[in-house]
């Protein structure tokens, strides 16, 4: 993390003119800071340890230039949440958290959803080898559903309050593959951030 330190204010120029190129992965590169932006999400469930799947995401604009405005002013933790959402629409650039909830058909009823009263929060230990994730302490998602809930996607949010269009969408991925619960399904969901210097 020392070098998005060292280049920070140079990384938010770089956003603001459009200076970066999208990898085939959703990675950002940034060829003057010669670093990769990235995150990837894996997600299970009923606790199966060979149920894990990998999902890459996406950052978008907005949750780029959150992370980078909040490393410029403090170096304190950032509170994160998880939401889950319902359309197989791919994340793209332009998503905001105005937009997520509508867009994406985030999840939130606590009847045919999850039951946790808000978004899950995403509880990330000290950041070690330019990463930064919950692996240690993985989301949980308790399902609820009179039938089955179909689940594509997640996002990663700055509130917690199920719906909320307030704040800033940091990433989101479309799963590979559309994730069918049922009712007490518990849906395990890690999320890693990753910069990589060339």
């Amino acid at each position: 993390m020392n070098e998005l330190f060292r280049h920070a204010k140079e990384f938010a120029a770089a956003l603001r003119g459009h200076r970066f190129d999208v990898v085939g992965d959703g990675s950002l590169f940034f060829p003057e800071q010669k670093v990769f932006a990235s995150g990837v999400y894996h997600h299970r469930i009923r606790g199966k340890e060979d149920d894990w799947q990998r999902a890459p995401n996406l950052l978008p604009a907005e949750g780029l230039n959150y992370i980078l405005d909040s490393f410029v002013s403090s170096h304190s933790a950032i509170p994160l949440y998880m939401a889950l959402y319902a359309t197989g629409i791919a994340p793209a650039a332009n998503w905001t958290a105005s937009s997520f909830t509508a867009t994406a058909g985030e999840i939130t009823s606590n009847s045919e959803g999850y039951s946790e009263a808000n978004r899950v929060t995403w509880t990330a230990a000290a950041a070690a080898a330019a990463t930064k994730d919950n692996y240690s302490n993985v989301a949980a998602f308790t399902i609820v559903a009179t039938g089955s809930l179909n689940v594509n996607g997640v996002g990663l949010l700055t509130v917690n309050t199920k719906g909320s269009q307030s704040g800033a969408l940091i990433s989101a991925t479309r799963f590979g593959t559309q994730r069918v619960f049922a009712n007490t399904d518990v849906f395990d969901v890690k999320y890693q951030l990753a910069l990589t210097s060339t």
